[in-house]
């Protein structure tokens, strides 16, 4: 006979745990979930990136040299938005100006890391000699992917989530607290035990699933139309706020308001109404390739290294006509070599013939 289980705890049994801790230690060193899920995110945004560069036509390896740029600057620029529209967490009575610096305690505007990372994309296809918009269209599905990568990292934080929830997909967020004092860290330390202080919206999971659909959603349009010149981009980022704005609705974490609404909400629309007014007014056919072949590395031939499969064979195709065509040449000029050699005899036997005939007929008249 088992124990009946607690009302209090059959409430949360279907709902999402969080993670006992976000952070690890190997020896000194602090392992942060949060940084790892940035990195993976920015090493899938860079490989899927550069494998649509070079089905464009570009060559492989240029991403990788643009994002040399791209995101040291979109780092910094997530950052510098992060703490200028939450200025009030650093600055002030009680505050520590120091913690800005802290960005592994989280803390990346998207806004920021895509501003400030366009300008040093724009650096990197400068030096490369490849247009922008080109470059943005290639990279922009791993750019949305790489958000939602990024997301997991609030998981393990134990933040952006949204008000209370009974739905069964509710987050639950337990009291950490560090281990060698017992006072409360919410962000490095572990849960005191499992059960929850509250269960909320997970609105990091609802942005999570939303980025993969729209890169779904912009991989298939650039398959169906063909589309070029930064369309694909404006699209990803249409996308992307229209979900950024009723999610950041529903989120409770802390934030600037604007008129008593969060300035994110602000930002989603403005951000939204210029992508879509690209999307509207620029027209045109998809970069021509040859256009993004760009500038080539030190050591590296001005075309690109690989063929297609295709040209190969064409190649050795009419190789091997011509080839033949030189067999069948050689052996006619040897054909009417050896005529020529037998006509001579044949003509040489002739005169004789008639002699004897002539002999033939005066012994016969004698």
């Amino acid at each position: 006979m088992t124990a009946p289980v607690p009302a209090s705890a059959t409430a949360f049994l279907a709902n999402i745990p969080s993670p006992d801790q976000g952070v690890w230690y190997v020896g000194p060193f602090p392992l942060r979930a949060y940084a790892l899920c940035i990195i993976a995110g920015i090493v899938v945004a860079i490989l899927w990136g550069d494998r649509r560069w070079v089905a464009r036509g570009g060559r492989k390896g240029t991403v990788v040299d643009i994002a040399v740029f791209a995101v040291p600057f979109g780092l910094v620029g997530g950052r510098l938005y992060h703490v200028a529209t939450d200025w009030h967490k650093y600055f002030g009575p009680d505050r520590n100006p120091l913690d800005a610096l802290k960005v592994w305690e989280g803390g990346l505007g998207i806004w920021g890391a895509v501003a400030l990372g366009a300008v040093g994309a724009w650096i990197g296809c400068r030096r490369r000699g490849v247009p922008l918009p080109a470059f943005a269209d290639a990279v922009a599905p791993g750019l949305v992917l790489a958000q939602a990568i990024g997301r997991l990292g609030n998981w393990f934080n134990q933040e952006l989530y949204g008000g209370p929830t009974t739905l069964p997909w509710g987050l639950e967020i337990y009291r950490r607290i560090d281990p060698a004092t017992g006072l409360s860290d919410p962000i490095a330390g572990v849960a005191a035990d499992h059960n929850p202080i509250a269960v909320v919206h997970p609105t990091f999971l609802y942005e999570l699933l939303w980025n993969v659909g729209v890169c779904l959603l912009i991989v298939w349009a650039d398959r169906q139309f063909r589309m070029g010149r930064g369309r694909v981009f404006a699209l990803y980022v249409a996308g992307y706020t229209a979900g950024r704005f009723w999610i950041e609705l529903m989120r409770t974490d802390e934030a600037t308001p604007l008129f008593g609404i969060r300035i994110n909400v602000f930002t989603s629309v403005l951000v939204f109404a210029l992508a879509v007014v690209y999307l509207l007014v620029v027209r045109g056919k998809r970069e021509d390739p040859a256009r993004l072949l760009g500038k080539p590395r030190p050591g590296e031939e001005d075309e690109p290294e690989a063929r297609s499969d295709d040209a190969a064979a064409s190649e050795e195709t009419a190789g091997g006509e011509a080839a033949d065509g030189e067999r069948r040449a050689g052996g006619a000029d040897a054909a009417e070599a050896e005529a020529q050699r037998d006509r001579p005899e044949a003509g040489s036997g002739q005169p004789e013939a008639e002699a004897q005939r002539a002999n033939g007929d005066g012994e016969s008249r004698s």
